[in-house]
């Protein structure tokens, strides 16, 4: 049976809401004092509030999944390639281990880091397919898989420098279409790692690109909880290693 698994209904869960400024009023001047000195009690009241706007400067308000994304630490850059499109990809981890991420998505024949993966196969969001899923990222916990966040690479911004240019026959395009794609199959985007297959004792295992949906959504409380919605496209990276 075919799951309408995933949906896209926004989360109820608000935003906690910051810097509720407790008015601080200056104690009532008896009525003998002079006007000059409530005036002056007035002034320094106003000036109290300040130091409780500092932090605003300090912690700024994120207003989008990208700049939430630029708060995580950066796991792989470059180019999604799915039949002849590529999208440029910034993937920024959310949980699991860097040593995966490191081994995997790297060229086994120079042993420098990947700079585009293929979409090769497709999974469909059926309930069994995303229970093996989970079975084997509880398998390879706690060093065995990695969760990514995937935005639209800004052309410019942290990591930029290593985007590599577009093979010829291949459109660039942006991370949003990808999504689209997959969303309309109701699929996750698959790539069997390492690229090229493996060779001797590599280690091998499988990425998965999910759209926006119930699935993607477990690992992204903690952004919901700082946006409050999360409107911008953007999909969800799950790297596994395969467990001998």
């Amino acid at each position: 049976m075919n799951a309408t698994f995933y949906s896209l209904s926004n989360s109820r869960h608000g935003a906690e809401e910051w810097g509720h400024h407790h008015h601080h009023e200056a104690p009532d001047s008896s009525h003998g004092k002079k006007t000059r000195e409530s005036e002056r009690n007035h002034r320094t009241t106003e000036a109290e509030p300040k130091p409780l706007e500092e932090p605003k400067h300090e912690t700024k308000k994120l207003k989008s999944l990208s700049e939430y994304a630029q708060t995580l630490q950066l796991g792989w850059n470059g180019l999604l390639v799915l039949k002849n499109s590529c999208f440029p990809t910034s993937m920024h981890i959310l949980e699991g281990d860097q040593g995966v991420i490191s081994s995997l998505l790297k060229d086994h024949t120079s042993g420098s880091k990947l700079t585009q993966l293929k979409i090769a196969q497709r999974l469909r969001l059926d309930q069994p397919k995303l229970d093996e899923v989970t079975r084997r990222i509880k398998q390879g916990s706690p060093n065995g898989y990695a969760v990514l966040l995937a935005t639209q690479a800004a052309p410019g911004g942290p990591g930029s420098e290593g985007t590599p240019a577009v093979e010829p026959g291949l459109q660039r395009r942006l991370l949003r279409n990808l999504v689209s794609y997959l969303k309309q199959k109701q699929a996750a985007g698959v790539i069997s790692l390492p690229v090229g297959g493996s060779k001797g004792r590599d280690s091998t295992g499988m990425l998965y690109a999910f759209p926006p949906c119930d699935f993607s959504q477990q690992y992204l409380q903690s952004a919901l909880r700082t946006l409050g919605k999360l409107e911008e496209e953007h999909m969800v990276i799950v790297i596994v290693r395969d467990t001998a």
